[in-house]
C-alpha cells in the first residue's frame, strides 16, 4: 500500500469569462492523496471547444 499517491479526476463545472458569459467546462485536478485522503491540488486544467489545453487560473467561478 502507498502512502502518497497522485490522482487525476475531471468533474464539470461552469466558469465565467467576460467575452463569452458563463462556460460550462469539464475541468482536470491533479492532487495529491495522503492515505487515500487528498490534501494539495497540484494542477488544474480544462480542455476548450477547440482541443486547446488551457490553465484555470484565467477564468473565474461563477457564484
Amino acid at each position: 500500500m502507498k502512502l502518497i499517491s497522485i490522482k487525476r479526476e475531471t468533474k464539470p463545472e461552469v466558469r465565467f469569462t467576460k467575452k463569452m458569459g458563463a462556460l460550462s467546462t469539464n475541468v482536470t485536478y491533479i492532487k495529491k492523496q495522503f492515505l487515500s485522503i487528498p490534501y494539495k491540488t497540484l494542477h488544474k486544467y480544462r480542455e476548450t471547444y477547440y482541443g486547446e489545453v488551457k490553465d484555470c487560473e484565467h477564468i473565474s467561478l461563477v457564484k
